[in-house]
């Protein structure tokens, strides 16, 4: 069966123990590993390592063994409590063994959980999941996290008084950053607070947070592609002491021109082109793309690819003299101007 959105979120945190089996899957690997870490911590309780009721198995290895999965689910622990197998990084290729092992399931066996990268809806591993009576498939995508998402994190660390403008700072911290920096700066946040019991502050947040001075290249493209081009010297100069070079840069900026001019250029709208990126854009960065992709028109992001293409060219010049970072800084001011024009 298929699992959702709230659905596969409350599943996750309270998994089925008579249930066969649970697949995982999804592009971001750090936002399987933290929904599996959660479904297991859930399903099997604490000292599950400890008491050998739960077995570790990887995709790779069910190759040359594809009995493992069975046997492993058939086993008899030595202690009493649910028990899982847990087959990390599965592809089709396993879905003989997985397969064969959700067929002869039994209750009181251990329950099969499987995790995944990005798999398409004709997978054979996802279908063998999605047509089982009694075993679930959640697809993980970018999707900012929801309220409840932060809410249960926020109480699993121990931080419960939580003031409403914290908490809008916090949710737009969550669609910001990953899932797994998100989820340390969480941890950050209860060691911050260890011992104080007073309500969340903005301070406390502020101090525990990424530090927003270090420039992404993210900010720097966003900067040109919106037309500030007082911004990018300054930022451009934090990439460089970040390590940052030009040709970097400039492969990075050529990639996201590429996506506003195939937004742009949809016969059916920017906004349909947008719905058509692959991998699909989610939350506050899909708005910011469709804003630009309307703002340039694929007649000004086709200008703006040719002048890329040739700083490119440029840069990776032989008899380049100029410094590498000005000839690009250079060019991405001409395109923010370019951006300004009708």
């Amino acid at each position: 069966m298929k699992l959702a959105g709230r659905e596969a979120e409350s599943y996750f945190a309270k998994p089925g123990a008579e249930r066969t089996g649970l697949l995982i899957y999804g592009a971001d690997a750090m936002r399987v590993a933290l929904k599996r870490q959660q479904a297991l911590a859930a399903l099997l309780g604490p000292g599950a390592e400890e008491e050998m009721r739960l077995t570790r198995l990887a995709g790779a290895e069910l190759r040359k063994d594809p009995a493992q999965v069975l046997d492993a689910i058939k086993a008899v622990g030595f202690f009493p409590g649910p028990r899982a197998v847990f087959v990390e990084g599965a592809t089709d290729a396993n879905t003989p063994a997985i397969l064969a092992a959700l067929q002869d399931w039994e209750p009181g066996d251990a329950q099969i959980i499987v995790t995944a990268g990005q798999l398409k809806a004709t997978s054979k591993l996802r279908k063998a999941f999605e047509g089982h009576k009694n075993a679930f498939a959640a697809g993980l995508y970018d999707d900012p996290p929801s309220r409840a998402e932060i809410e249960r994190t926020l109480s699993e660390a121990g931080i419960s008084a939580v003031p409403g403008d914290c908490m809008a700072v916090l949710t737009d911290l969550a669609g910001d950053l990953g899932p797994g920096d998100f989820a340390q700066t969480i941890e950050k946040l209860a060691l911050y607070k260890h011992g104080d019991d007073s309500p969340l502050s903005l301070d406390d947040i502020a101090a525990c947070a990424p530090r927003s001075t270090e420039a992404a290249l993210d900010d720097v493209l966003n900067v040109v592609a919106e037309a500030r081009s007082g911004e990018i010297g300054p930022l451009i100069r934090r990439l460089q002491a970040q390590g940052t070079n030009a040709v970097s840069l400039c492969i990075g900026a050529t990639r996201h021109f590429r996506t506003l001019y195939a937004a742009a250029s949809d016969p059916g709208g920017a906004a349909a082109g947008v719905g058509r990126l692959r991998p699909p854009i989610y939350g506050k960065r899909r708005d910011r793309i469709l804003r630009q992709a309307q703002s340039w028109g694929p007649h000004k992001l086709e200008t703006a690819l040719t002048v890329l293409t040739d700083t490119d060219l440029l840069l990776r010049s032989a008899g380049q003299t100029a410094p590498a970072m000005a000839v690009m800084e250079r060019a991405l001011i001409r395109l923010a101007m370019l951006g300004r024009s009708r």
